[in-house]
């Protein structure tokens, strides 16, 4: 299920792409994490505080009634605030960072404090009856994922979708347009420099003669022309 998420809150579901639109128009994409992966996410995360209670365990058993009292308190600093930590640095757990996920706000900035802290102390309603029924159910029923911890604290989890620089066009030369070109104009022929690896030299020069009474050249010559146009755009000349 996708979402759009609009400033005023408005949603329409369409798939499972989000987004938030800033007041100085700029839309800020993100794919809402659903219950499995987040589900895996957390199984993960188990494993490792289960991992750190045991050597925790092992170690301060050797310190009798000392070791205990400090052992209790080192459960409840694990079980709390293992994941605040981590969500608070890079917004995710190791699980999480695991599963290509994180946490943000539902504006799409970085989770804040006082949100991170809400949204896992909730965890304990989210758990009831038992192994997170309630949160489980809170999720399916809304159309961000999102389970009571996340509608308290204003907080999404969503993909890490790795940011990608536009590819380098196939030449350096960089030639101005004979005319001024449309936003969708200019996106065409960034989409045409970017696939140039993917076409063949006669589909490259076939697409680039449509355009023969722009640039004036046709065949490779055209396809070099297109190449500087685009390179032109880039540079924001």
């Amino acid at each position: 299920m996708e979402e759009h998420i609009s400033e005023g809150g408005a949603t329409a579901p369409i798939d499972t792409l989000g987004f938030y639109e800033i007041p100085e128009g700029v839309r800020l994409e993100f794919r809402l994490a659903g219950p499995i992966v987040r589900a895996s996410a957390w199984a993960i995360d188990a494993l490792i505080r289960s991992l750190l209670y045991l050597v925790l365990s092992v170690i301060l058993a050797l310190f009798g009634g000392v070791g205990m009292a400090i052992l209790l308190i080192g459960f409840f600093l694990i079980e709390w605030f293992y994941p605040v930590i981590f969500e608070l640095q890079n917004g995710a757990t190791p699980g999480k960072r695991m599963m290509g996920i994180l946490v943000i706000q539902d504006n799409g900035t970085p989770v804040t404090p006082a949100a991170s802290v809400i949204r896992n102390l909730l965890r304990t309603a989210d758990f009831l009856p038992f192994l997170y029924a309630t949160g489980l159910v809170t999720m399916l029923i809304n159309r961000e994922f999102k389970r009571l911890g996340d509608l308290a604290a204003g907080t999404l989890v969503v993909y890490r979708d790795e940011s990608r620089g536009r590819t380098k066009t196939p030449t350096d030369v960089v030639e101005k347009p004979p005319l001024d070109l449309s936003e969708d104009e200019q996106l065409t022929l960034l989409a045409f420099s970017e696939r140039a690896e993917h076409l063949t030299q006669d589909r490259k020069e076939e697409l680039a003669d449509f355009l023969s009474e722009v640039t004036g050249r046709q065949g490779g010559e055209g396809v070099e022309t297109l190449y500087g146009y685009a390179n032109w755009i880039i540079k924001g000349r």
